[in-house]
């Protein structure tokens, strides 16, 4: 198996001595994992962040190896972690897509909808350009996985009231059908998310 196209780094976990398992959303293949070698490298920890757009190519012999991944930065979002509140719309997406989707299934919208969310956490002036995006995104995700999601009627020029009861509502779905029975860390990211958002309405 050979793939080369270009993705955006979800997770990444360290493995072994110098290696990293890295989990990518890729256009058409949805969630993919490959190891990293020299992951812990001064010339790759700079690219392997999450939310980073990287040109890919996994290479493996069977479908039961987990595959060798090479990586190139194309964009780094480095410079958005040192900003809290964009750093938490990144921690929380980025650890949700790769927690929630099964590997090696296509998705049709997740891995457009997820480039789009980052690209205007990166070009938005604030929270406004992004925060309904992200809800849709959560959305989005219960739905491609057979859940339904919650239909999003707000006004995008909505106050932030309304956007923080939005995040409020969307909680409920991703415990009950992502979460049940599971750690809580991921919605531990999420709730600090929502209170960083009420932090930016008062």
């Amino acid at each position: 198996m050979q793939l080369n196209c270009q993705a955006i780094i979800c997770a990444v976990r360290h493995h072994g001595e110098n290696g990293a398992i890295v989990r990518v959303v890729t256009p058409d293949d949805g969630l993919c994992a490959g190891y990293v070698r020299g992951a812990r490298s001064r010339m790759m920890r700079p690219i392997l962040i999450p939310a980073n757009s990287v040109q890919c190519q996994f290479r493996r012999r069977s479908e039961d190896q987990l595959a060798s991944l090479t990586v190139e930065l194309v964009q780094s979002r480095a410079p958005l972690l040192a900003e809290p509140l964009p750093a938490a719309a990144l921690d929380w997406v980025m650890a949700l897509t790769a927690s929630t989707l099964p590997e090696g299934q296509h998705y049709p919208g997740v891995f457009d909808a997820l480039s789009g969310i980052v690209s205007a956490v990166e070009m938005a002036p604030s929270a406004r350009g992004w925060a309904l995006a992200l809800v849709a995104y959560e959305a989005l995700l219960l739905s491609s996985l057979g859940y339904g999601g919650t239909q999003i009627n707000i006004n995008p020029e909505a106050d932030w009231a309304a956007i923080v009861v939005a995040f409020e509502r969307g909680r409920a779905p991703l415990d009950q059908h992502f979460f049940s029975g599971r750690p809580r860390d991921l919605l531990a990211t999420r709730d600090r998310l929502v209170a960083r958002l009420k932090r930016a309405v008062a």
